[in-house]
């Protein structure tokens, strides 16, 4: 497999991780300054403040869509389906992600947030049908 086809699965990971990281510490800031009590947020309830529940919201959508094209990686990877368009296409994949979790994380405007998801879907999809015609053709 050509080491291109990694860099966008680092770096989606590296987004992921990073978000997780942020997450926590702004958790246990919010907690240390008193700004959410332990009993409030033991059981998972929403009492974050608005900011750690964007970063929260924007971590779990790195959960979702993403397992697919890292699934998908490591398929096309076991089968030798990998080529210029498929890495390509995981570049554009992986950019939108990482604009998708900018704007859930600072301004948080669904419209935007909404296309670039839509985006990256279809981004998402032209990697699936790439792979399956490499693969099966």
């Amino acid at each position: 497999m050509s080491k291109l086809a990694l860099i966008p699965v680092l770096l989606q990971a590296s987004l992921t991780l990073g978000l997780a990281l942020a997450m926590g510490s702004q958790r246990v800031r919010a907690l240390r300054e008193g700004r959410v009590r332990m009993k409030d947020i033991a059981l998972g309830q929403p009492n974050w403040p608005v900011t750690i529940m964007a970063i929260d919201r924007a971590f779990h959508n790195q959960l979702e869509l993403p397992l697919m094209f890292l699934g998908l990686v490591a398929l096309a990877a076991a089968t030798h389906a990998i080529g210029p368009v498929f890495i390509a296409l995981e570049w554009v994949f992986v950019a939108l992600r990482f604009a998708h979790a900018y704007v859930h994380v600072t301004s948080n405007d669904v419209p935007t947030r909404f296309y670039i998801f839509a985006a990256g879907f279809a981004a998402l999809v032209a990697l699936w049908v790439t792979f399956a015609i490499a693969a099966l053709g």
